[in-house]
C-alpha cells in the first residue's frame, strides 16, 4: 500500500474492520440461533407443511411480486428496491474488505464486467431512493397523522431509523466507492463502467491519488463498520422485528396456514394440543385449550412475532384502533412476543390485569374478527387466530369473558339460537310467505337442487327475515327448486366459536352435520345457499375440518347467476344512488366482491363506492362475537361506518348480511339519517316484482 497521507497506520482500518466482522457475525450467528431455539419452544403445529410446491411458489410471488406491499403503491414499490439492493450489493461488501487492504481491489472476473457494474450502480441508485422515500413517508405520516392516527404509533421507531440510516449509509458508500473507483483508473470523460455514478466521479477527480486510495480505504472501513454494527444491533436486540423480518419473514409467508394465495381468513384452525386435534368428547387432562401462556403458543405464532416489523398497516386499517378502543393487532403482536421472547417457560398468565400479562381484557374482547389486519399484513401475521386462541383459553379453562356473552351461550346451548328464542318459531317466518316453502323432513327430495339455511337472524330477526323472505321469493320466481330444514335448523356455532366456546360450538356443529348427513344421505354434490356470510364460512369452510364438504353459495352469488341467465329479469329499474357496504366475512373471508355490485347495477341503480371498499371495507361491529357485547370503549363502529355512508349522497345502503343489516340500521337511527338499509336481495326484489318493494 501506498503511504498513508493521513499519517494513519497502514492496515489499521482493515484490522478494525475484520475484527468488526468477527465480532458482528459472531453475535448475529450466537443470538439467531437463540432466536430460533426460542422459536422450536413453541407446541406443534402439523399443519404447517402440506402443499410444498403450492407453498413455496406463492412465498416467491410474495417476496419477489411484492403483491401485499403493493396495497400501498408507492411504499410497496420503494420497499421492493430496499429488498433486492439487500441482496444484489452484498458483492460491493466483499469489495471494500480487499479495498482496505489494497484500494485497487476488484472482485475476480466480476470486478470490471460491465453489466455486473450497471447493474450494481443502478440497484445502488435505485436502493437509495428507496431508502429516501420510506424514510419521507414515515416523517410525513406522523407529521400530517400524529398520535394515534399514524399507522408508526406505538412502533419502536428508533429500530427503524437505525435501519433507514445504516442502508441510507451504505448507499452513499457504494456510491463514493464507485466514484473514487473510476477517478483512481484516471477516468476523466464518460465511461460505461461508470455510466450511471460519473457525477461521483468527476467530483473527486480533482484529488491526487494518495488521497483518493486513502479516501477508498477509510469509506470501505465505513461501509464494513456500519454493515457489521447493524448485526451487532440486531443480535442485542431479538424483538427488532424491522431487522429481524429479512430472515424470518420468507418462512413465516411459506408456512402460513393455507397453502394457496387465500388470506389465512374463513374457517378457524382447529384446537391443536401437542400436535393433534383435541377430543372433545373425551379431552386429555393435559390438554392445552388455546393459550393461557406464552409456552402454549405454538412454534408459527412464535414466529408470526418476530417477523412483526411494526409496520403498522394492520393497525392502519383496524375498525377498532380507528374508533378509539385499546386493540391496536401490532401492539398485540409486539406485547405477545415481547412477553413470549423472556417468559417462555414462565407460567404467568400472557391475558389479565395483573403485573406481567401482555394483553388486558379490554384489548382481547374488542377484536370484531373482520380480519383487515391479516389482509393487510405483508408477512401474513395471523392475528385473529392468535386472538382466538386466547380467548379460547379464557372461556374454557378460566370462565373469563364479557358478561353478555354469558347469556349469549346459554341461549345457543338452550334454545339453539343466540337470542334464546323458542325452537318452535324459527320456520314461523313461512307462514309470512304468499308462495310456497318446501320444509324437507327427512332426506333432500331429488327435485331439489338448493338446501336453503335460513340461519338464526334469518329466521328470527325481523330485518333479517325481509332478506330471507325476498330470497325465497327471487328463488321461486326463477323457478330454482329448493328447501329448508325449517325446526331442524340450529346454530351453526359461529358466535361460540369466534367468542372462544370451542367446546359449544363443536356441540352446535355436531347436531348440524347430524341433520345434513341424514339430509344429504345419498347426494354426492351438497349444494346449500345461505344469506349470511358467517353460516356461509362456517358451513362451508369451519365443518371441513370435520369432513364434510359442501358446495355453497352466497345469495348475491345465486341470484346474480340467476339475473344471468336470464331466470330473473329486472323490469322496473331503480335510478337512485346506492352504496354497497362489503361484508367482512363476505368479501375478506371469502374474497366475493363482485356478485352484490353486479345484482345492484342489474337494477339501474347507481352504485356510489365509499372509500373504504371490497377488501379495505370498514367493519359493522359485529362480528367475533360483538353482535352481543355492548360497544362501551371509544365510538361506535358501526356510526363510524354510517357517517362513510351518508357522505357518498347515497339514498340507499345495501348490505348482504344480516348481522350488517342490523349495525348499519341502528348506526343509520342514531345518526338520525333517513338513508335506507335494505338487503341486495330486497333491492333486486323491488325492480323483479315491482308489488314486491314492501319487503
Amino acid at each position: 500500500m501506498n503511504p498513508d497521507p493521513l499519517g494513519l497506520v497502514p492496515y489499521a482500518f482493515a484490522i478494525l474492520a475484520y475484527l468488526a466482522t468477527a465480532i458482528g457475525l459472531t453475535a448475529f450467528i450466537i443470538r439467531g440461533r437463540a432466536l430460533l431455539s426460542w422459536i422450536k419452544r413453541g407446541q406443534a403445529d402439523p399443519t404447517r407443511s402440506g402443499d410444498k410446491s403450492l407453498r413455496l411458489k406463492r412465498t416467491l410471488n410474495e417476496i419477489f411480486g411484492h403483491s401485499k406491499m403493493l396495497n400501498f403503491t408507492v411504499v410497496g414499490i420503494a420497499h421492493w428496491f430496499v429488498m433486492i439492493g439487500f441482496f444484489a450489493l452484498v458483492g460491493t461488501l466483499l469489495t471494500a474488505y480487499g479495498q482496505t487492504i489494497n484500494p485497487s481491489f476488484t472482485l475476480p472476473f466480476l470486478g470490471h464486467f460491465l453489466p455486473y457494474e450497471l447493474f450494481v450502480d443502478a440497484i445502488a441508485i435505485l436502493t437509495g431512493i428507496g431508502i429516501v422515500t420510506l424514510i419521507l413517508i414515515r416523517q410525513f405520516t406522523k407529521i400530517l397523522r400524529p398520535g394515534k392516527k399514524s399507522r408508526f404509533y406505538g412502533s419502536g421507531n428508533w429500530k427503524a431509523y437505525f435501519v433507514e440510516l445504516v442502508i441510507l449509509g451504505i448507499v452513499l458508500s457504494v456510491i463514493a466507492l464507485r466514484g473514487l473507483e473510476g477517478s483512481l483508473n484516471g477516468v476523466t470523460a464518460f465511461d460505461w463502467n461508470y455510466a450511471l455514478t460519473m457525477p461521483s466521479v468527476y467530483a473527486f477527480n480533482n484529488l491526487d491519488q494518495l488521497t483518493i486510495e486513502a479516501l477508498i480505504v477509510l469509506i470501505a472501513s465505513f461501509k464494513i463498520f456500519i454493515s457489521m454494527l447493524w448485526f451487532i444491533v440486531v443480535a442485542a436486540n431479538l424483538t427488532m422485528g424491522v431487522a429481524w423480518h429479512r430472515f424470518l419473514a420468507p418462512f413465516n409467508i411459506y408456512f402460513k396456514r393455507n397453502a394457496d394465495n387465500v388470506p389465512t381468513l374463513g374457517a378457524l384452525p382447529e384446537m391443536l394440543s401437542g400436535g393433534k386435534p383435541i377430543n372433545f368428547e373425551d379431552p386429555s387432562e393435559d390438554d392445552i385449550f388455546g393459550i393461557g401462556k406464552a409456552a402454549d403458543i405454538s412454534w408459527k405464532g412464535l414466529l408470526d412475532m418476530a417477523s412483526c416489523t411494526e409496520c403498522g398497516r394492520c393497525q392502519s386499517q383496524c375498525p377498532t384502533w380507528h374508533t378509539d378502543k385499546p386493540l391496536s393487532p401490532k401492539l398485540l403482536i409486539m406485547a405477545m412476543r415481547d412477553h413470549a421472547l423472556t417468559k417462555v417457560p414462565s407460567e404467568g398468565p400472557i391475558v389479565g390485569v395483573t403485573e406481567g400479562a401482555a394483553i388486558s381484557p379490554d384489548i382481547l374482547w374488542s377484536c370484531t374478527s373482520c380480519g383487515a389486519c391479516v389482509n393487510e399484513c405483508p408477512v401474513d401475521i395471523e392475528h385473529v387466530d392468535h386472538i382466538v386462541n386466547m380467548r379460547r383459553f379464557q372461556v374454557l379453562v378460566e370462565s373469563e369473558f364479557p358478561t353478555e356473552l354469558g347469556a349469549t351461550f346459554r341461549n345457543l346451548e338452550k334454545a339453539g339460537n343466540p337470542w334464546g328464542a323458542n325452537r318452535s318459531d324459527r320456520d314461523a317466518w313461512i307462514n309470512e310467505c304468499d308462495f310456497p316453502v318446501q320444509v324437507i323432513e327427512g332426506e333432500i327430495p331429488e327435485d331439489i337442487e338448493y338446501l336453503f339455511w335460513v340461519g338464526c337472524a334469518g329466521a328470527y330477526e325481523e330485518r333479517g327475515k325481509k332478506t330471507t323472505k325476498a330470497v325465497a321469493e327471487l328463488l321461486y320466481i326463477s323457478g330454482t327448486t329448493f328447501g329448508v330444514l325449517g325446526k331442524r335448523e340450529t346454530c351453526t356455532g359461529d358466535p361460540a366459536r369466534r367468542s372462544g366456546n370451542e367446546f359449544l360450538y363443536q356441540i352446535l356443529a355436531k347436531e348440524n352435520l347430524d341433520t345434513f348427513e341424514e339430509v344429504f344421505a345419498n347426494r354426492g354434490v351438497k349444494k346449500v345457499v345461505v344469506t349470511c356470510p358467517h353460516c356461509f364460512t362456517t358451513i362451508g369452510r369451519d365443518y371441513r375440518q370435520s369432513g364434510f364438504e359442501f358446495e355453497m353459495v352466497h345469495h348475491t352469488q345465486l341470484l346474480n347467476q340467476l339475473v344471468k341467465e336470464g331466470k330473473l329479469k329486472p323490469v322496473e329499474k331503480n335510478p337512485q344512488k346506492i352504496t354497497f357496504h362489503d361484508p367482512c366475512y363476505l368479501g375478506r373471508h371469502n374474497q366475493i366482491y363482485q356478485p352484490p355490485r353486479e345484482l345492484l347495477e342489474s337494477t339501474g341503480a347507481i352504485l356510489v363506492e365509499m372509500p373504504r371498499n371490497q377488501e379495505r371495507s370498514f367493519c359493522c361491529g359485529a362480528g367475533g362475537g360483538r353482535m352481543w357485547m355492548e360497544e362501551k370503549l371509544g365510538s361506535r363502529i358501526n356510526i363510524n361506518r354510517v357517517e362513510e355512508a351518508i357522505e357518498t349522497g347515497a339514498d340507499q345502503v345495501a348490505v348482504a348480511c344480516p348481522f350488517c343489516r342490523v349495525m348499519v340500521s341502528d348506526g343509520a337511527t342514531g345518526k338520525g339519517s333517513d338513508i335506507e338499509v335494505l338487503d341486495v336481495a330486497q333491492a333486486l326484489l323491488r325492480s323483479v316484482k315491482p308489488a314486491g318493494g314492501n319487503q
